[in-house]
């Protein structure tokens, strides 16, 4: 064993696991996407413009996202990154 091998990581990554489990992310995401209700779009520009009359934001700084259970339980989740105040 020499020097380098000590400092070279053992454990090898199965890349094939790597890419499933990235995909399935990915594909989560895109099934959350798509069961949203066609008004969400518009709200989320709408709470944008609400907000704007208060503090200057961009469109990046908020997170509006539905989640659906299955007990009939809609939540709505507003995250929005406020500027430092004076």
């Amino acid at each position: 064993m020499s020097i380098l091998d000590y400092f070279r990581s053992t454990k090898k990554t199965n890349t094939a696991s790597l890419a499933k489990e990235r995909l399935q992310i990915i594909v989560a995401h895109q099934r959350g996407e798509r069961d949203a209700p066609d008004y969400l779009p518009r709200m989320k520009q709408e709470i944008i413009e609400v907000i704007r009359k208060y503090v200057q934001i961009s469109d990046e700084q908020v997170s509006v996202q539905l989640e659906q259970n299955d007990d009939n339980l809609s939540v709505l989740e507003l995250n929005v990154t406020l500027p430092e105040g004076k």
